[in-house]
């Protein structure tokens, strides 16, 4: 694919239903293609379909709706190296950046303006093995490390990567169910049980839409 030219599945403009920024107006750029295959995954049609476009297209998409926080996800947005282009270009243009990322690409080469949002992946996604470590050296204050846990021994592992890596010194820490899978309650009890200095979330957007909706 060209820098100049991103496969998008779609850009929609909805409620932020994850992160530190949950609740909030956001627009999304969901880019085509995923280097994973997690168990749980909730967009597979992410992975082939979408549209070429170039980047003053997004951006004049972007313009048309009332919002200047934007989410750049996928599948795996760092999969297509030009997105580089397109968080620059959108930091440029006085757009408030998060980048939600798989934590199995690296993140150096991203706009240090931009807000990285890392899903580290455990065991129960059976993608654990792909988690790229060393990117956590890259993470800074205003970052956050994701965890979604499947059952108790995601927990005990999310847990002990946390102690591992020294995650809450470095950055924000988010925890949440898989949706379907992972009891809410009992995964909110674990988290106060132990005191662990994260944030519990659920994705908000799908207790307020049909989950299987797109484009919400």
């Amino acid at each position: 694919m060209s820098e100049s030219v991103l496969k998008i599945n779609e850009i929609f403009y909805s409620i932020q239903g994850e992160s530190s920024h949950s609740g909030r107006p956001c627009i999304f750029v969901r880019l085509t293609h995923c280097n994973l295959r997690c168990s749980w995954c909730d967009s597979e049609y992410t992975f082939h379909e979408g549209r070429n476009m170039s980047l003053a297209e997004i951006m004049s998409s972007l313009a048309k709706h009332p919002c200047k926080l934007v989410e750049v996800t996928g599948g795996e947005p760092l999969a297509q190296t030009g997105v580089l282009d397109l968080m620059r270009q959108l930091c440029d243009a006085k757009y408030q950046v998060l980048l939600e990322t798989s934590g199995s690409l690296p993140i150096a080469a991203v706009d240090p303006r931009v807000q990285r949002i890392v899903d580290f992946k455990c065991p129960g996604s059976g993608m654990a093995d792909h988690n790229l470590w060393s990117i956590v050296d890259d993470l800074g204050p205003k970052d956050e490390v994701k965890f979604v846990i499947a059952d108790q021994g995601d927990y005990r592992w999310a847990k002990s990567k946390i102690s591992e890596h020294a995650l809450d010194k470095r950055c924000h820490l988010l925890m949440s169910p898989v949706f379907g899978v992972m009891d809410k309650l009992e995964l909110a009890e674990w988290i106060l049980a132990d005191g662990l200095p994260v944030r519990f979330q659920i994705q908000l957007h799908k207790h307020v839409w049909d989950p299987s909706m797109r484009g919400v």
